[in-house]
């Protein structure tokens, strides 16, 4: 009797009366929880003035008064006529690069059409009538634009718009010219390969020799095509062949080519290319294979020497994310660089030579962001949000240059996303909550004041009040080893805690990731476990060992054993839920995408029937499968930790499979293989485990394209009323 009146009580709605239920259609058709934002901004050069894109105008605003003072272009008025998607200044803002016609590759790679428009004669000129180009990018006075297509390198003269091809040799496949290869994309967040020099003068570029890298296939069946495709592409695997890299220099004036010694081991990645304040001079930053050393490299764009200023090595892995946190001062004698060395993120000051100065912030607490460097005054002020005040909150603070002072600007409850101004007199602040959408203002640093609002999600807070949604509810509790772990829960509708309820466990539990934060519904997701609240199932959120927001100690001890302390975390989790009176136990579920549904799967097979049911999407199953940035940097080489990859992959455990258990692909995912799935299903239908499966043909790692995320979700949410 009880076992009906659970599932009764699940198929039950618990919406408030009176109120909406939440449909597959609002979340991923209709977009009726979408948080609006203010998006396009681009600071202007003097401090004074911001602009955004308005459909297909670009609009200025005064930042002391938040009001708009200048339609900068009417899109109306283009000839030739076109429609543009995002739009970047040269740097005396004199003329825009205008972006047509975008067309994806992979995750972060695109191709486009681009305009180049004179906003002093109104003259708007295609860049190139050669086929589309990536990465469009002025030369610092603006008379240049450089860009890449087909894998190799060129440049167009503004003033009669002819074109120069820097380089020649690039091909599908082999050879990449100043565009990354598809790792470097995915792994580094890094696509354009190539800098102008800050005179204007020189173009560096790397180079990527794909040739012996080993080719993943994918079959691509389009609709009503009698033959699949065949789409080969570079792929690295762990422990196999990268691409090699070398760089050079490029005269523009003698059409010179200089090589750039990067260093005598071939195995390493440059993470980034930066200008430093000398026209003259380009900064690298170039990480070893395993990602245990950085080292920043200052080159010369005179005549191509490397000077190494920093080494920094760690006996585990350095957080990939610290790269984007070098910035050289404009007083040309320093830079603020980012490090884990006290066991927590922080910022610290050196010379242009390498020669630290001062740590800037310390503490028990991680910094999450640098936001600016105001270097107006006396003593510079540095920016940046951190953890101080909790793991699950993001405020903004300022401290002067040396490491003192430190004052709060944004210090209420929640998340901040903070967009500072060049000059970093004004910030445009995203503050949400738990309980309050976004709100998005614009404020003054000289007094902290409040400007604007610019967005206040009004229209959204006035939808949201038709629908019953509930609160999360934050929680802890001690995994195997006493350590405190964070998790929130949402409850039904209607809550009545002398009833039980099947629980749906969510988590993505990857290296540095952090799902549990006190912010607002952060994606479509968010409503689709509110959906299932209203169908009568709590939802528990957690994170376990190895996330992030909470020291290198915490995140780093998963490091060469991914998958082993996350998945006791989650069993624990299960456990510390089937205690709760209001949770009834044999109905515990779990699921996540990618790393979450490897997380999801083996925490079903390891948990030997504690999971009822579990869901995995896109997951991977070996990180054998999967590519050398990601995977060395948490786990080294295959080759020297063999046992690590293979004690902890579901499909050395999937025979303790007990339970419902349903794993989803897309076949067209670039990201984490196919074969990831079909390795899986092999290994459960030798061993007679009964499970359920579905795939997307052609979708990626996203599954996303041609309606597929909505009939994903209602295949899941079906599945969910069925099998938990």
């Amino acid at each position: 009797m009880k076992n009906l009146f659970a599932i009764l009580l699940t198929m039950a709605s618990f919406s408030v009366w009176g109120q909406q239920d939440i449909t597959i259609s609002d979340i991923y058709e209709k977009g009726t929880f979408r948080q609006k934002s203010v998006r396009g901004i681009n600071w202007m050069k003097d401090g004074r003035y911001y602009s955004a894109q308005q459909g297909n105008d670009i609009v200025k605003y005064d930042v002391t008064t938040g009001e708009q003072v200048e339609t900068i272009l009417k899109g109306a008025n283009l000839q030739p006529s076109i429609s543009f998607s995002s739009y970047s200044f040269s740097e005396d803002e004199s003329k825009l690069l205008l972006m047509t016609e975008r067309e994806s590759i992979y995750r972060r790679s695109y191709r486009a059409e681009f305009y180049v428009y004179d906003l002093e004669n109104n003259d708007l000129k295609k860049l190139s009538n050669g086929g589309k180009q990536s990465y469009a990018r002025f030369s610092p006075n603006g008379t240049k634009v450089a860009f890449t297509r087909d894998n190799d390198l060129f440049y167009v003269n503004i003033t009669d718009m002819s074109e120069v091809r820097v380089t020649d040799d690039g091909k599908f496949n082999h050879i990449i010219n100043g565009s990354t290869d598809w790792v470097y994309e995915e792994e580094l967040s890094f696509t354009r390969a190539f800098e102008w020099s800050g005179d204007g003068k020189s173009l560096f570029y790397l180079t990527f020799d794909e040739s012996k890298v080993r080719e993943y296939n994918m079959q691509v069946w389009r609709n009503g095509q009698l033959y699949p495709e065949d789409y080969r592409f570079k792929y690295p695997k762990a422990g196999e062949d990268n691409a090699k890299v070398t760089a050079t220099l490029y005269d523009l004036a003698s059409r010179k080519k200089t090589p750039v010694d990067l260093g005598n081991d071939q195995e390493y990645y440059i993470a980034r290319i930066k200008r430093t304040q000398s026209p003259t001079q380009f900064s690298l930053v170039r990480l070893t294979r395993l990602q245990n050393q950085l080292d920043i490299l200052h080159v010369s764009s005179t005549d191509g020497s490397v000077n190494v200023v920093l080494s920094e090595k760690n006996q585990r892995y350095i957080d990939i994310d610290f790269v984007d946190e070098l910035t050289y001062l404009k007083d040309g004698k320093h830079f603020l660089h980012a490090s884990e060395r006290s066991g927590y993120k922080h910022l610290y000051l050196y010379t242009v030579e390498g020669k630290l100065v001062n740590p800037i912030t310390t503490g028990r607490w991680e910094v999450s962001s640098l936001e600016g460097i105001d270097e107006s005054g006396r003593k510079a002020k540095v920016y940046f949000t951190s953890t101080e005040m909790s793991p699950l909150q993001r405020q903004f603070y300022v401290i002067d240059i040396q490491g003192k002072g430190k004052k709060t600007l944004r210090g209420e409850q929640g998340w901040h996303d903070i967009n500072m101004s060049s000059d970093t007199k004004y910030y445009i602040d995203s503050h949400s909550s738990p309980s309050q959408p976004s709100i998005v203002s614009l404020s003054s640093t000289k007094k902290n004041e409040r400007v604007k609002v610019l967005e206040d999600n009004s229209e959204l807070r006035s939808r949201l009040e038709k629908y019953s949604l509930s609160p999360r509810e934050f929680f802890t509790f001690k995994t195997v080893d006493g350590t405190d772990l964070n998790g929130y829960m949402i409850k039904p509708p209607g809550f009545n805690d002398s009833n039980q309820y099947p629980v749906l466990v969510f988590q993505y539990s990857g290296p540095g990731s952090q799902m549990v934060r006190m912010n607002y519904a952060s994606g479509s997701n968010d409503y689709w476990h509110q959906m299932l609240a209203q169908k009568g199932y709590i939802i528990a959120v957690i994170d376990p060992r190895g996330t992030g927001g909470r020291g290198e100690k915490f995140k780093k001890m998963t490091y060469k054993e991914l998958g082993k302390f996350e998945s006791q975390d989650h069993i624990a989790g299960a456990k510390y839920l089937d205690g709760l009176p209001y949770v009834d136990g044999s109905r515990i579920g779990i699921w996540g995408w990618s790393y979450g549904g490897y997380m999801s799967s083996l925490a079903m097979f390891k948990g030997e029937g504690l999971f009822k049911a579990a869901i995995a999407v896109a997951p991977v199953t070996n990180w054998r499968f999967y590519d050398t940035i990601y995977t060395e940097r948490y786990m080294a080489k295959p080759q020297d930790n063999g046992s690590g990859y293979d004690d902890n992959s579901p499909v050395s455990h999937s025979q303790k499979l007990e339970g419902n258990y349903l794993l989803i692909h897309g076949t067209g995912d670039d990201n984490v293989h196919f074969q990831n799935a079909v390795v899986l299903q092999n290994k459960l239908i030798a061993e007679g485990k009964q499970f359920d499966s579905f795939y997307y043909p052609d979708r990626a790692h996203g599954i996303y394209r041609d309606g597929a995320r909505p009939h994903l979700f209602t295949l899941m949410t079906n599945w969910v009323l069925e099998n938990l």
